[in-house]
C-alpha cells in the first residue's frame, strides 16, 4: 500500500514550503503537476487556474490528490493576491517517454517495458480492457516524448513573464497498442501483443483516456511543434536503448 502520509509531505507540504521559500526570495518556480489531477476525464483536460473549475477534478489515487491539492493551493493564493514567486508555473505533464528513466523500476514506461519483452524473445504484454466500447490495447494516452517537455521548460526559462498552469501533452491521444506497435516496429521485429489482466486494485481508478488540451499554452507564445509519436518512439529505440550507452 502507498505510504499517504508520505505523499502528502512530499507532493504537498514540500512543495508549498518551496513556493513561500521562491516567493519571499524573489526566485522563480516551477514544479511538477500530473495529467492525473484529471480523474477519469468527465470534465475534461483544460489546464484552468480558476479555483472553482479545479474542484470539479476528481483524481483517481492519492498521488493525483496531493498533486491536485497543490494546484488548487496555488490557484487560491494567485486568486486572492496572496504572496507568489515572481514567475510560477505548474506543468501538468501527461505520458512522458524517453531516456534516463532507468531508474522508475515498476513506473518505467511501456515503451521500456515492451522493449526489454523483446529482447528476450517474448510478446510485449499490455493490460485487458475492462471498459465496454474499449478493446484491448485501446485505452488511450497523450504520449509526450521528454525532448518536448525539455523545450517546455526552456522556453520558461526564457519567457519570466509567463505564469499559469499549463498541460504539457501533444494534443493527441494514441492507444498503448500504438505505443506497443510502434516499439516493436522501431526493433525491426514483427509484432506480437498479448493482454494481460489488470490488477484488481487498478481497475477502479485506471485512466481509458487523456488528452491536453494544448490552447492555453499555445496563446502563451509555445509555438514550437510536438514529436509525434512513431518518431519519438523511434528515437528512443534505436538512440538510446539499443546503444551500448543509453544515457548518451
Amino acid at each position: 500500500m502507498p505510504d499517504s502520509d508520505l505523499i502528502v509531505r512530499n507532493n504537498f507540504e514540500l512543495s508549498l514550503a518551496l513556493w513561500d521559500w521562491c516567493a519571499q526570495n524573489d526566485a522563480r518556480f516551477v514544479y511538477a503537476s500530473s495529467a492525473s489531477t484529471y480523474g477519469d476525464g468527465s470534465q475534461g483536460f483544460e489546464d484552468t487556474q480558476a479555483p472553482e473549475a479545479l474542484a470539479k477534478f476528481l483524481p483517481l489515487n492519492n498521488y493525483a490528490w496531493s498533486k491536485h491539492a497543490f494546484d488548487r493551493r496555488v490557484a487560491r493564493i494567485v486568486a486572492n493576491g496572496g504572496i507568489r514567486p515572481p514567475q510560477w508555473a505548474g506543468l501538468k505533464f501527461f505520458n512522458v517517454y524517453g531516456p534516463n528513466e532507468y531508474h522508475k523500476g515498476s513506473q518505467l514506461s511501456v515503451i521500456h517495458a515492451v522493449w526489454k519483452a523483446a529482447q528476450a524473445g517474448e510478446p510485449a504484454r499490455l493490460f485487458r480492457s475492462y471498459r465496454d466500447g474499449i478493446p484491448d490495447g485501446g485505452q488511450l494516452r497523450d504520449f509526450i516524448w521528454v525532448g518536448n517537455c525539455a523545450a517546455v521548460m526552456k522556453w520558461l526559462w526564457e519567457s519570466p513573464d509567463v505564469s499559469g498552469l499549463f498541460n504539457v501533452g501533444t494534443g493527441q491521444a494514441r492507444s498503448f497498442a500504438d505505443l506497443a506497435g510502434a516499439t516493436l516496429e522501431a526493433l525491426g521485429v514483427e509484432p506480437r501483443i498479448e493482454y494481460v489482466d489488470m490488477p484488481e486494485a487498478m481497475r477502479p481508478r485506471y485512466q481509458y483516456y487523456t488528452q491536453a488540451d494544448t490552447a492555453k499554452l499555445r496563446a502563451a507564445g509555445y509555438i514550437a511543434p510536438f514529436t509525434g509519436l512513431e518518431e519519438g518512439v523511434r528515437r528512443y529505440v534505436q538512440d538510446f536503448l539499443q546503444n551500448a550507452d543509453p544515457y548518451r
